[in-house]
């Protein structure tokens, strides 16, 4: 049976004209009047340009109005016009959501065969990016980029409407500017569980990590790149130089445009090694005990030095048994300044906040949760995950574990919490060693939104964190060793996609459970510099540098040797290197700027990431019928039987020492 869809313009804009040849402006016969237009089609949204006739028919056009007045006067549709680079003026080249037979849409734009093989039409799902003219030059014009690298001729917008075009295509697309070239659009998908999927597939967290290596082996660069591609394009059109691009035939291509209009945006070259002078010896402290902590708590249970604590917790980290209380503070649950009479009203207060956001879930009915597919996938996802997570810790083993029902919970309140986020794939690692440290569910829900925040860039579907932090890690690791890096770009491992998952989940799969409770406290100090966890992953690349420069390796071995270090690694080894390598940084009078900026030692004054929306304010009900929740007296959080779980260890404060991997 064929299934049939209705085809729906949603967008279309005359006087588009697609030049054949920039070096020949004044030859009528290289300009091509068109039309563009945006499509619905069933689950699909099409981008099409069709040619005009020969014979200069035109479409009839249905523009939507906007309504406005200047001076009591309001202005026709003519003189409503976006030239496409004048910020203030109105867009009116939006098409009002009617059906058009497909055959009577198009009748109008028949062209001649002269002019028909320019048409062309392209899911919104194969477009990779967009490049606009630099202002000021000429009429408006774009270049369609497709994930495949086949770069359309430019289509110039003689009438306006580039920004109405584009206003159309972020209904069904994300347009982020590159940070690298303003005059570039990235094009990623709205779908929010998009990139879980693509770790899914990618198998990141799967307990049997060893599969990834055979995978890798038998097509790395599918295994690898292949899956992030479905989402963001990330690690093959960002990190990884295309080696040959894929383009129409240049005889139907728009020719003369500049060749860097089309370069992908670069990392930063150092054409110069800076004398770093020897690496210092560090030695790591002894554990701050119970004893120093309470030195520092004045009579009414304020933080005193904090800085100092900070350091001594950075060279030593923390005894077990002070864990539950120090890392509140650490992830900002409580206040460094508060008194504990204040933290006790803070502690009541998020636990009222708390359980108003579990019940949002817990009470969605069934039938409101068949016709809530984001709910449905968030809930699918994370008893999947839940069930896999830390399995052979005795926190979590076995069958009906509360630990696991606590884990389970939590993240699906943090879905209420932050529904733009919701839930990706590797939340659950970073709430696991929480939870097993405060062994509660509201305190374990405020400090993972603590670290979340820290975060939480790492799991938005853009992925730019991940693209600037390896960015950054790549020019650490160059003014550190050159050498290694120029091996590794011989190897097509230049890109550091390895360490992918070091930055995405902070080390979890990497070390031990008890190694990494240390590992994440030092770094949560924010000690001795800002990004502290990038010179972590120099010191694990410098400690294997000699096996990584093997000469018989290749992409596939390098790859297979760094996934073998997971549960080898030492941690208190790989932290005296790291803040060896930063003594070491920090010494030399050469170093770049840049770089002095990435270790905080002068002002970054590159423009910060947007942060996600939404993660400090109040949470919204699923539904209408919901909205009474928020008006429930704190008895509302104690009619569940689950709701005020703790779970108290039986042991003396020790942790089991195997993990999965």
């Amino acid at each position: 049976m064929v299934m049939t869809f209705i085809l729906q313009v949603v967008f279309e804009k005359e006087s588009v004209f697609l030049h054949t040849s920039t070096k020949r402006n004044n030859d009528h016969d290289t300009l091509i009047p068109g039309v563009i237009r945006i499509l619905e089609k069933g689950p699909d949204t099409v981008m099409e340009w069709t040619p005009l006739s020969e014979s200069g028919e035109h479409p009839q056009f249905l523009y939507s109005k906007k309504d406005s007045s200047m001076n009591g006067a309001s202005h026709t549709e003519e003189d409503m016009f976006d030239p496409g680079y004048e910020p203030d003026w109105a867009v009116i080249s939006t098409v009002g959501s009617r059906t058009r037979p497909l055959e009577d849409m198009r009748a109008a734009t028949q062209c001649s065969t002269a002019n028909s093989k320019w048409a062309f039409s392209l899911s919104l799902c194969e477009l990779k990016s967009i490049r606009k003219n630099k202002p000021g030059l000429g009429w408006s014009y774009l270049i369609f980029i497709t994930k495949e690298g086949i770069s359309f001729p430019a289509l110039h917008f003689h009438g306006g409407g580039t920004r109405a075009l584009l206003k159309c295509l972020c209904k069904y697309v994300v347009l982020a500017t590159s940070k690298k070239d303003p005059r570039l659009y990235l094009i990623y998908s709205h779908d929010s569980h998009a990139l879980s999927q693509s770790f899914d597939e990618l198998q990141l967290f799967d307990e049997h990590s060893s599969d990834l290596v055979s995978r890798f082996i038998q097509d790395p660069y599918a295994a690898t790149f292949g899956s992030f591609s479905k989402v963001t394009n990330f690690l093959r059109g960002a990190l990884r130089p295309q080696d040959v691009s894929r383009h129409r035939p240049l005889r139907e291509m728009a020719s003369g445009l500049d060749l860097d209009q089309q370069d992908e945006p670069g990392f930063e070259v150092i054409t110069c090694q800076a004398d770093l002078g020897l690496r210092p010896t560090v030695q790591r402290q002894e554990t701050l005990t119970a004893e120093e902590w309470e030195k520092h708590l004045d009579p009414e249970g304020r933080v005193q030095e904090v800085e100092e604590l900070k350091k001594m917790i950075f060279k030593g980290g923390l005894c077990h048994s002070i864990r539950r209380e120090v890392w509140k503070f650490l992830l900002g649950y409580y206040s460094w300044g508060s008194t504990a009479e204040e933290r006790k009203t803070v502690v009541k207060q998020k636990t009222d906040e708390y359980f108003r956001m579990k019940l949002q879930w817990k009470s969605v009915t069934e039938d409101q949760e068949r016709r809530n597919s984001q709910l449905r996938a968030y809930k699918s996802l994370i008893e999947r995950d839940v069930s896999r997570t830390d399995r052979n810790n005795k926190f979590y083993e076995g069958n009906d574990n509360p630990g696991l029902v606590l884990l389970n919970d939590v993240l699906m309140t943090y879905c209420m919490y932050n529904f733009d986020l919701g839930y990706v794939q590797g939340m659950s690692d970073l709430l696991s060693p929480i939870l097993y440290v405060t062994q509660n569910e509201v305190d374990s829900f405020w400090c993972f939104t603590g670290f979340m925040e820290r975060v939480h860039r790492n799991f938005e579907e853009s992925q730019e964190s991940m693209k600037e932090q390896l960015e950054k890690l790549a020019l650490l690791l160059r003014v550190l060793d050159s050498a290694l890096c120029d091996f590794l770009d011989s190897r097509e491992s230049g890109s550091l996609c390895f360490c992918f998952r070091w930055l995405l989940i902070w080390f979890k799969r990497e070390f031990s459970f008890p190694d990494i409770l240390r590992l994440w406290e030092v770094l949560w100090t924010g000690q001795p510099c800002p990004n502290f966890h990038l010179l972590v992953c120099c010191a694990i690349l410098d400690s294997e540098r000699d096996a990584l420069m093997n000469p018989n390796y290749g992409f596939n071995e390098i790859l297979k040797h760094i996934n073998e270090l997971t549960m080898r690694l030492n941690v208190e080894d790989v932290l005296c290197k790291a803040e060896a390598i930063y003594l070491q940084l920090a010494a030399c009078p050469q170093l770049q700027q840049s770089v002095q900026q990435i270790l905080g030692l002068v002002e970054d004054t590159t423009p910060s990431g947007s942060t996600s929306s939404g993660t400090g304010s109040s949470p919204q009900a699923l539904s209408p019928s919901q909205t009474h929740e928020s008006e429930l007296t704190d008895s509302a959080s104690h009619s569940l039987p689950d709701s005020s779980i703790e779970i108290l260890h039986t042991e003396d404060g020790t942790i089991e020492s195997g993990q999965s991997p």
